[in-house]
């Protein structure tokens, strides 16, 4: 577990964000988001992110999205690109409704143990 001490740095900004894709329109959505991933990850401050599609669900997807951002509104203020814009005008049409998302507030981390040990 690497806890976090008091006074340390926050680490990443970490995104949530859940959607329900129309059924009908999930090929285009899949490939909305490859190219609004693709463009996000030549920005200086993307750290990663991770696409999932729901086992039971198959309109439900999830992005979690990390970036190097201190906090919510310095990363909303840089976000008013040509491709986000183009992007966001595309959603109602994909969507089933508004998309979920939520800010993660990173509290530990336990990476693999391959070592053998109990």
């Amino acid at each position: 577990m690497s806890p976090d001490p008091a006074g340390a740095s926050p680490g990443p900004l970490v995104f949530y964000v859940r959607l329900r894709v129309k059924p009908e329109r999930i090929d285009e959505w899949l490939q909305a988001v490859r190219g609004i991933v693709d463009a996000m990850s030549k920005e200086d401050t993307f750290l990663s992110c991770t696409l999932h599609r729901d086992a039971n669900d198959p309109t439900l997807f999830t992005l979690y999205e990390r970036w190097a951002e201190p906090d919510v509104a310095t990363f909303l203020a840089r976000q008013d690109t040509p491709y986000r814009r183009d992007y966001e005008a595309r959603l109602p049409d994909l969507l089933q409704g508004p998309r979920e998302p939520q800010v993660l507030v990173p509290l530990a981390h336990w990476p693999a143990d391959h070592s053998g040990k109990a």
